[in-house]
């Protein structure tokens, strides 16, 4: 983000923490990902030739020890850590070689490894098939990132690295009151659309729903889908709108109490309201998005076929292979759902995202940190935006370079918010048979065999198995 915009670090501590929801966590997290396939005892220890511990080599990582990246394949690319990340670990160690690997299946490849003790040493943990961060704390995976954030920065080692982020950073990545995770992106969600198509037309994003139900027949009327996503592998993706909608009727201890299994929270009025605006919007989605991917769908968008899509601010990066010239990616926040909710119109979710984490029985843990390191300083930052066209939490880092229309519209939603910005949720790591019980009932929703109560209902009666299974680890987080 161009230092005219504002970057990340601009704000304050207080207000970062108050725009991003970050947390402390009382409690250990939910197990259940590689209990059924091994102990934690079963894992072997760590096997790295480790190297003389120095300012410039703060971790003492082996010269010649081998290091191995797994990456999420997926609307950030991997070019970030092939042409940038991984280039960089070799120039501060050329005797070492880097192994990289790419997947859009990062649980289905790495569970089996976990469970035989053959893991990577830096893992990017993200996607539809994430793997589950609290059960893999819980079981002793993962490594402690403290290390991490209170090594001297590259940039500047009179600093930690810690101090080179936004505020928040390292607290959002806590579980169990301890930074397991490396938030690294700073994303916002809400509702993505082609500026040109909408110039056009004459159209301008709903900011009610009664102006997105009118939209609806405005788009309809010339042959265009006004909204849809993908129902077989995102209906996450919707999802989060409906969350984000609550969240602005409610507030943000919406969020929290949802993540902390409040009693009766999925039957709060602001869920019905929420569940209820969104349910009429899908009725002018055709049955056949619930069988198609996220990419099918974003591809008829770009077709001008589709004019409302809910996304992450990944998705310009996503798309840049089969972009029109002639396309020009917006965000619009989603409508407000009622004249009484708590948060305007141009508040939108903006958050510190996508997590990198060292495996605690990694060959090369050391090698891991470093390589995290790396990805913090300005260097790394700012090629990784260059690359995936996503904004990190590295201050400053981007500073100068010119956005792309996506990242310009993005910086200007995030200034129109100001301090209306909606929180996170963390249940969809905790407790993963909850999160897929809510994509089973986003699409029941969305696409008309369910009404918002029986959605409440449904959810609700979801929460309450969790509550009670025994089994379960249960998490809790404050503001």
């Amino acid at each position: 983000m161009s230092s005219s915009a504002g970057t990340p670090g601009d704000v304050t501590r207080r207000q970062l923490f108050r725009r991003i929801g970050l947390t402390a966590l009382a409690a250990a997290p939910a197990t259940g990902l590689l209990g059924a396939c091994a102990t934690p005892g079963s894992v072997p220890t760590a096997t790295s030739p480790g190297g003389p511990v120095s300012a410039a080599n703060p971790f003492g990582v082996g010269a010649a020890a081998p290091l191995e990246v797994v990456i999420f394949k997926g609307g950030l690319g991997d070019g970030y850590a092939t042409e940038v990340h991984e280039p960089l670990y070799r120039k501060a160690f050329p005797k070492a070689t880097v192994e990289h690997i790419a997947t859009q299946r990062i649980a289905q490849t790495l569970q089996p490894r976990f469970a035989g003790g053959d893991v990577p040493d830096v893992i990017a943990n993200s996607g539809a098939d994430l793997m589950d961060g609290g059960a893999l704390q819980q079981e002793g995976r993962l490594l402690d990132l403290t290390e991490l954030w209170d090594a001297p920065a590259i940039d500047d080692p009179r600093r930690k690295v810690r101090d080179m982020v936004a505020p928040g950073t390292v607290e959002s990545g806590l579980i169990a009151q301890r930074p397991y995770l490396m938030n690294y992106v700073f994303s916002a969600y809400g509702l993505w659309y082609d500026s040109v198509l909408f110039d056009k037309h004459g159209w301008s994003p709903p900011e009610s729903f009664e102006e997105f139900r009118a939209f609806c027949e405005k788009a309809e009327a010339v042959g265009v889908t006004p909204f849809a996503y993908a129902g077989r592998n995102a209906a996450y993706y919707a999802y989060w709108m409906i969350l984000i909608s609550a969240a602005k009727i409610e507030g943000n201890q919406f969020l929290i109490d949802l993540d902390n299994l409040v009693d009766g929270v999925w039957r709060r009025d602001s869920v019905r309201q929420a569940a209820t605006a969104w349910a009429q919007i899908g009725t002018y989605m055709d049955e056949a998005f619930e069988g198609l991917s996220h990419t099918e769908v974003q591809t008829q968008q770009n077709q001008g076929k589709v004019a409302l899509y809910p996304s992450g601010s990944w998705l310009e990066n996503e798309q840049k292979s089969q972009t029109p010239k002639d396309f020009r990616y917006a965000l619009a926040p989603t409508p407000s759902v009622t004249a009484a909710d708590q948060m305007p119109f141009e508040a939108i979710r903006a958050v510190a995202g996508e997590a990198y984490l060292v495996p605690a029985k990694a060959k090369n843990p050391e090698g891991g940190l470093e390589y995290l390191r790396i990805m913090l300083s300005r260097e790394g930052a700012r090629g990784f935006t260059e690359k995936s066209g996503s904004l990190t939490v590295v201050t400053g880092a981007a500073d100068g370079l010119r956005l792309s229309p996506g990242n310009a519209s993005l910086s200007a939603a995030q200034n129109a918010a100001g301090e209306n910005l909606v929180t996170f949720s963390s249940f969809e790591n905790w407790y993963r048979e909850l999160e897929t019980e809510l994509r089973r009932q986003t699409n029941a929703l969305m696409f008309g065999r369910v009404s918002a109560d029986e959605f409440c209902d449904a959810m609700q009666k979801a929460a309450d198995k969790t509550m009670a299974d025994s089994a379960v680890t249960k998490q809790n987080r404050t503001v």
